[in-house]
């Protein structure tokens, strides 16, 4: 196993695996090989003047060698220890060469495996730096057919799920859109990031990095719900008397939030103001409509908090929203089941 620096040397440059591993991985194999094959014990060495690989194991000294691999003749012993005797136990190296045929291959095949877990525990440390972040994602292939399309994400490739093509069905190969990762999955053969366009964190994320104050801890997200791809409702909350949350979020003359927007191809974002009082929290998630009065049920038998909320006649459609949307989000946002009435207490149309 002669000029073995070389060639990890050359494995390291081309895949980027360290040396020490690969090296441990070879001590490790021919251990092993040494073990079950011929049971011995070994000590292997890197010989960084041949370059090559120095296997030793302790030997009896004999007058007659029958088998070299565990035995050494008195004249060999000689020339590693001139006081060496019949029947001594000397530390002597083992010509790897006599290896045989099975026990070299799987030699290789344990190192190549090493290299190969090596690669992929490379791939997955750059990518775990992206893990529950923002990225910037690049289109390698969009499959309108199949409704899937394939991301490159830092120097690996990820499929976007089915549920979320149709938030970049509009979008061409080469082009780059923001991506949450939701975490790096490593039980196949190459480690591989899953991300997403649908869920909450993407929208938080988008907003830390529009808004200073969000990314200082000035101003902090409370909650969020979500309805991808149409509309989603966010509380926030500022831990200084001087910054207005839902100003800061919005930004001059709406610069922030359509930076946002224009990310998620115009979903709509109602940023509302948290509050600890659970009404005046309530009246804030139903914007933009306004409301009269906010009842909460504390008597309720059910595992949700639920409250009953009166609102103008005129004002109750927009409570409501399309197809029930903004009353559907305001619950999941501030925690309570929201029943709403109008104050004449008829539905009307």
């Amino acid at each position: 196993m002669s000029d073995i620096f070389g060639a990890l040397k050359e494995i390291n440059s081309e895949v980027g695996v360290d040396l020490e591993y690969i090296k441990d991985k070879i001590i490790k194999a021919i251990t092993a090989v040494c073990k079950n094959t011929y049971g011995i014990d070994v000590l292997v060495e890197f010989d960084s003047k041949s370059g090559g690989i120095i296997v030793k194991t302790n030997k009896i000294v004999c007058e007659k060698v029958e088998d070299d691999m565990i035995q050494i003749s008195l004249e060999d012993a000689k020339e590693i220890n001139p006081e060496a005797q019949i029947g001594d136990s000397i530390e002597a190296e083992i010509d790897t060469k006599k290896f045989d045929r099975v026990s070299a291959q799987t030699v290789k095949n344990v190192v190549r495996q090493g290299i190969r877990d090596g690669e992929k525990e490379l791939i997955s440390q750059k990518l775990r730096c992206y893990e529950k972040e923002l990225v910037s994602a690049e289109i390698i292939k969009v499959d309108y057919e199949n409704s899937s399309a394939i991301l490159k994400v830092g120097e690996a490739e990820t499929t976007l799920s089915k549920h979320d093509f149709r938030f970049i069905s509009d979008r061409k190969e080469g082009e780059f859109i923001k991506v949450y990762v939701l975490y790096i999955r490593t039980d196949g053969l190459t480690p591989i990031p899953i991300v997403s366009r649908s869920c909450s964190e993407l929208v938080c994320k988008l907003f830390e990095s529009e808004v200073p104050e969000i990314k200082e801890g000035i101003v902090s997200i409370k909650s969020v719900a979500r309805e991808a791809g149409s509309r989603t409702k966010i509380a926030v909350v500022s831990s200084s008397p001087d910054i207005d949350p839902v100003g800061a979020c919005i930004g001059d003359h709406g610069y922030r939030i359509r930076s946002v927007m224009f990310e998620l191809d115009g979903e709509k974002i109602d940023i509302v103001r948290y509050s600890d009082d659970p009404i005046k929290y309530i009246e804030s998630a139903i914007s933009p409509a306004t409301t009269i009065s906010v009842q909460v049920d504390s008597e309720s038998d059910n595992t949700q908090n639920e409250c009953c909320v009166t609102v103008p006649d005129s004002q109750l459609s927009l409570a409501i929203g399309v197809r029930g949307q903004n009353v559907r989000l305001a619950s999941p946002l501030t925690g309570w089941k929201i029943n709403l009435r109008p104050e004449s207490g008829y539905y009307g149309e």
